[in-house]
């Protein structure tokens, strides 16, 4: 079978929708009585199946099928339908094992297998990206992701470590942790989606050099950034000095792009359908909120604040996952036309754009007044609300895509 990217992209969508009925049934538990299912098996049903099955899986299919597209090439692609075909077990297996079993040896053997069925990925793509033209500034971004994906799994490896061992050190466990956590969604899945969407805008050198240059600024300031997320650990100040250096770094090569953006894609980003463009505009919002708070954890007390109360860790995560990666996605792939947008799916994308709108403000509130240890009326039943309509949302969109779609 040739490489159709319609037929996973369909995958993929109705893998978001499971994520976002997880998320619904976990904030069902939190705000009503529901004994069925353990909590902490949910949230990592939920985060290992979002991470997998949802967002590595997609931009394995948008790397995918811009390879094909930019390539010219007659090479066989074949052989990321197995790739993608192997993701999609590993990453249901780890959805069902971790539910019945949490860390349990069906979790772990998925888990590994999944990130096995990565470096298979990693490996065949850098072989393939020298099709793309040397001017390709995308090969960069993608070539950095592959590698951050890899180097993110050293974090698994040594939490399956403790695990099997019952050699649990707190402050190792974190650091693990955090390390596959910050590899992931700061390298892996950031560098990707911005190759994406270099390719997207077609964005070169020879349009301005700074182009090249936020490559190198990012991918030189996303290895120490990884200490932004370890302050706590009481870091040599050489080292904290260093990780403040890589944090003002992506603030000035973040605010410098997207000038250069607004200046030089302006025509461009308006040809856009005006949904599309709200979406965009909230991502790009959302990004500058992300490195501007990444800056402001390097102050120490700041830092404690933020790692000391979890509603502020879970906002954060929510905005990178759903406000930044997950819409961009879904922007990507309306965009670039991969799906076909008919008014139905159209109407379920906005109101899953919404949702994550609601959910990011709802998130925020409640973080800022756990500063003050002041309770928000009703929350969980606002968040319970919110989750509703994120269902209810990408629900539509699964369900006209894969009855529209051939």
């Amino acid at each position: 079978m040739s490489f159709n990217s319609k037929f996973w992209l369909k995958f993929s969508l109705i893998n978001l929708f499971i994520v976002a009925l997880i998320g619904l049934l976990m904030r069902y538990k939190i705000g009503f009585e529901f004994p069925y299912f353990d909590q902490k098996s949910l949230q990592h049903s939920h985060s290992h199946f979002a991470f997998s099955g949802w967002i590595s899986q997609t931009l394995m299919v948008f790397m995918t099928a811009y390879l094909i597209q930019k390539s010219n090439s007659t090479v066989d692609f074949k052989k990321y339908n197995y790739i993608l075909a192997a993701n999609l077990i590993c990453s249901y297996g780890m959805l069902v094992s971790f539910i019945l079993q949490g860390y349990g040896a069906f979790s772990i053997g998925f888990s590994s297998a999944s990130i096995i069925v990565s470096f298979v990925f990693a490996y065949c793509y850098t072989k393939d990206l020298k099709l793309l033209a040397a001017t390709d500034l995308s090969k960069k971004w993608f070539t950095a992701a592959l590698f951050f994906n890899v180097i993110s799994s050293f974090g698994t490896f040594f939490l399956v470590y403790m695990l099997v061992s019952k050699t649990i050190h707190e402050e190792e466990y974190l650091a693990s942790l955090f390390f596959y956590l910050h590899f992931q969604y700061n390298g892996w899945f950031f560098f990707a989606c911005m190759g994406l969407f270099y390719g997207f805008l077609n964005l070169k050198r020879a349009d301005h050099s700074f182009f090249e240059t936020t490559f190198y600024l990012f991918f030189i300031s996303c290895l120490p950034a990884y200490f932004l997320s370890t302050l706590w650990a009481n870091l040599p100040i050489w080292l904290y000095v260093v990780t403040i250096l890589a944090a003002v770094l992506q603030v000035v090569a973040w605010f410098t792009f997207l000038n250069l953006i607004v200046r030089t894609q302006k025509v461009s980003l308006a040809k856009l359908p005006y949904f599309l463009r709200y979406i965009l505009l909230f991502i790009v919002f959302a990004v500058s909120v992300k490195v501007l708070l990444q800056l402001g954890s390097t102050l120490p007390t700041v830092s404690k604040l933020t790692f000391g109360f979890r509603p502020i860790v879970i906002a954060y995560l929510h905005l990178v996952l759903l406000a930044i990666i997950s819409l961009f996605l879904l922007f990507y792939m309306y965009a670039n036309e991969l799906i076909h947008c008919t008014n139905k799916i159209k109407v379920g994308v906005i109101i899953f754009s919404v949702g994550v709108l609601i959910n990011e403000v709802i998130l925020a509130v409640q973080g800022i007044a756990s500063f003050s240890y002041t309770v928000i009326p009703c929350v969980n039943e606002l968040l319970f609300g919110t989750a509703i309509v994120l269902v209810s949302g990408i629900g539509l969109t699964a369900l006209y895509t894969v009855l529209k779609t051939k």
